[in-house]
C-alpha cells in the first residue's frame, strides 16, 4: 500500500491532475505489483515560491511543470524493479497528461508495517479479522 504525495505548481486542470495519479496507478500496478484498487494519493499544488527545485540537477532541463513523486511503501523492492518503475512512470506520464521525462522526480521511502496504522487505530502490523480483510 504505497502512498504517494506528489508536488506541482499551481494552475493544472482536474483532468490534467487525474492523468498524473492515473499515469502513476498504472507504473505502480504493473511494476509494484499493487493491487488495482490500493490507490492513496495526496496532490499537492504550490503557489509560486513555494516549490523551490534546481532546474538542471542531475536532469533537467526542468519546467514550470516539474513534479516531484514520494512514495512511501511498506515493502522494499529490488533496484531492478524500482528502476523498471522509473521508467514506466516517465513512459505514462510522457502520454498522459503529456509530461516531459525531464520534468519527473521521484523518492521512495521504505517503512515498515509497524509504522502504519490503516484505519481504527490499528497497527498494519495485528493481525488481520474479516471486518478489516480485504
Amino acid at each position: 500500500m504505497p502512498f504517494t504525495r506528489i508536488s506541482m505548481l499551481a494552475g493544472k486542470s482536474a483532468d490534467y491532475l487525474a492523468a498524473i495519479s492515473d499515469s502513476l496507478d498504472r507504473a505502480l500496478v504493473d511494476c509494484f505489483e499493487v493491487p488495482e484498487w490500493d490507490r492513496f494519493v495526496a496532490i499537492h499544488q504550490h503557489q509560486p515560491g513555494e516549490l523551490i527545485f534546481d532546474r538542471s540537477y542531475r536532469g533537467g532541463p526542468r519546467s514550470d511543470d516539474y513534479v516531484f513523486f514520494h512514495i512511501t511503501t511498506g515493502k522494499a523492492r529490488s533496484a531492478q524493479t524500482k528502476a523498471r518503475f522509473y521508467r514506466r512512470l516517465v513512459d505514462n506520464l510522457a502520454v498522459s497528461p503529456g509530461l516531459r521525462p525531464e520534468n519527473v522526480m521521484v523518492a521512495i521511502v521504505n517503512s515498515t508495517f509497524e509504522d502504519w496504522s490503516f484505519a481504527s487505530g490499528i497497527s498494519a502490523a495485528a493481525p488481520l479479522n474479516e471486518e478489516h480483510a480485504r
